[in-house]
């Protein structure tokens, strides 16, 4: 199942782009599901149909949905949910405060991302067209397999080693002691989220079947937050294959009292060509009318793709690679607009730390590369490069300093 992930600032029109795509892909004959994360929904609006928590046929080949995360969580948690309410309420926690308590920070909008696993088991859809929250809350949603991993990981651990061996010689001494003790169903859930968990990640960043496209307005504050997007989303491992820069004025028609601003989109946009280069950059242009209903936006997507079927790769270049040269086996990232000031690295164990500001990527090593304390990281030409030497065995528990370049 090809999976695009629509992201960019509030207000761009990336929920436009993304249901232009899913008509598009639906016409080229891709059993379609366009998904609305984003909590404002304005998917609906977009198609101007009511759409609800289960995929709605818009036409053929073409399904949507607005996810709400509350009925995945009850589905998904109920059961774990109800056993450490009870907990908490045996220990004076109110009712309320203690179903927030139960709530894994990021919980609501995991299991929004688990439907992507569920609907590319079934086999149902050949492509699904992620119409994600502003560009922050992206970030946010796209790393939780990373940032939760831990947190479930420790959970399944207490279940499989504490909790069940446990389980059944406590429940034996007394009503009481059994009272705290988890039931069945409890543990299997916690067990069947953490391998989704594992699961999702890998689909997200299959960089031959999952891409971002990033859309921007060509704006100082838009071109700005869209290349942090890129530099963090590149960091988690997601390849992004176009920029799509969305409601240009037309060079060629007299625009009045906008004619200023044209001009400030056009050298706008020259720096994101040069900027953003070698990523393709469409240019979008702005519409005399809104883009709603699924007569605008058929028209909308033949102005966006033309005979070019959206389901292809754009643009082919992982973010992270392993390189071997020799003795040196390097790790290498594409920051493309990080700042070198802000870059730490450090390794413990066999897991190499990149944080960038507030985002941190764990990357586990390959085995041949464990024990192996890594040189002095170098950023140059866009990419993060850091060196293993094979040769030189070591303990890397000390951060090592980072050398701009």
């Amino acid at each position: 199942m090809r999976i695009l992930t629509f992201t960019g600032k509030g207000g761009v029109g990336k929920t436009s782009v993304s249901a232009a795509t899913a008509v598009r892909l639906s016409e080229l004959g891709h059993r379609t599901l366009v998904l609305s994360t984003d909590p404002a929904h304005s998917l609906s609006d977009s198609f101007n149909l009511a759409l609800g928590a289960e995929p709605t046929k818009i036409k053929e080949n073409l399904h949507a949905i607005e996810v709400n995360p509350y009925v995945d969580l009850k589905q998904n948690w109920h059961s774990v949910q109800k056993y450490y309410t009870r907990i908490f309420m045996a220990q004076g926690v109110s009712g309320v405060m203690a179903d927030e308590m139960t709530i894994l920070p990021g919980m609501e909008e995991l299991f929004s991302l688990l439907r992507i696993k569920r609907y590319k088991t079934a086999g149902l859809y050949d492509a699904l067209v992620l119409d994600t929250a502003p560009t922050g809350e992206t970030l946010r949603l796209l790393s939780l397999p990373d940032t939760l991993s831990w947190g479930m990981k420790a959970v399944k651990n207490v279940n499989k080693y504490i909790v069940r061996p446990l389980s059944k010689p406590l429940s034996k001494m007394s009503d009481r002691i059994a009272y705290y003790i988890p039931p069945e169903d409890a543990i299997e859930s916690v067990d069947q989220v953490f391998d989704e968990l594992e699961d999702i990640r890998e689909i997200l960043t299959d960089n031959e079947k999952s891409t971002v496209r990033l859309v921007m307005n060509a704006e100082k504050m838009s071109i700005k937050e869209t290349m942090r997007a890129l530099t963090y989303l590149n960091l988690y491992g997601f390849k992004v294959d176009m920029v799509l820069v969305n409601r240009l004025l037309d060079t060629n028609e007299n625009s009045g009292y906008l004619e200023k601003w044209k001009g400030i989109q056009q050298k706008y946009l020259g720096d994101i060509e040069e900027g953003f280069s070698p990523l393709p950059v469409k240019k979008l242009k702005m519409y005399d009318q809104e883009v709603v209903g699924l007569k605008s936006l058929e028209m909308f997507a033949r102005d966006m793709y033309g005979d070019t079927d959206p389901a292809d790769l754009m643009y082919n270049e992982p973010p992270i690679k392993f390189v071997r040269n020799g003795d040196i086996y390097e790790v290498q990232l594409k920051l493309m607009f990080a700042n070198p000031v802000d870059i730490d690295v450090w390794v413990t164990g066999d897991e190499l730390y990149v944080q960038i500001g507030n985002q941190r990527k764990i990357i586990t090593l390959p085995i041949s590369l464990t024990g192996l304390e890594p040189g002095d990281a170098v950023f140059k030409d866009k990419w993060l490069h850091i060196p293993f030497d094979l040769n030189h065995q070591g303990q890397h528990q000390r951060q090592r300093e980072f050398n701009k370049v």
